[in-house]
């Protein structure tokens, strides 16, 4: 089953932009997989401000989010699994949506590097799956207790 945690984290974002607001997300650094610039990282978080004007290139996929941002006037590419984040919110009233740390899945010996071009590739498969299912299965209700 796929998460739900990176369609609330976008419904959150998209709450937050039409509010006007500045949505900002608190992401784990330490979490495998994270690419963000470690000189900004405190107690092992970093706030990221995440509004389309502050961020070029915003992709929140369900297993990779990535984009390029400036610190200190240079720009670098970020990337994180969704997993990593632990709350999305409103710079202005700190209205948003805290969520419980994941555990670290087990990996041992694997660069970032290769967490994101393996994220990539699942979720370019997942999506192409769910494009198969899409044309190949008929639509149906199930009832749930």
């Amino acid at each position: 089953m796929i998460s739900n945690r990176p369609y609330l984290i976008r419904a959150m974002f998209d709450w937050i932009v039409d509010n006007h607001w500045t949505p900002h997300m608190q992401v784990d650094a330490n979490y495998p997989g994270v690419v963000v610039p470690q000189q900004h990282v405190q107690e092992g978080m970093i706030v990221l401000n995440v509004h389309p004007e502050a961020v070029r290139e915003l992709q929140m996929d369900n297993h990779l989010f990535r984009f390029k941002a400036r610190f200190q006037g240079v720009e670098q590419q970020l990337f994180f699994p969704p997993e990593s984040v632990l709350a999305i919110f409103a710079r202005e009233n700190g209205q948003g949506m805290p969520f419980p740390p994941e555990e670290y899945p087990e990996r041992s010996g694997e660069s970032a590097e290769h967490a994101i071009a393996e994220s990539s590739e699942k979720a370019s498969k997942d999506k192409s799956s769910m494009d198969k299912e899409k044309t190949s299965k008929k639509p149906h209700l199930t009832i749930v207790k």
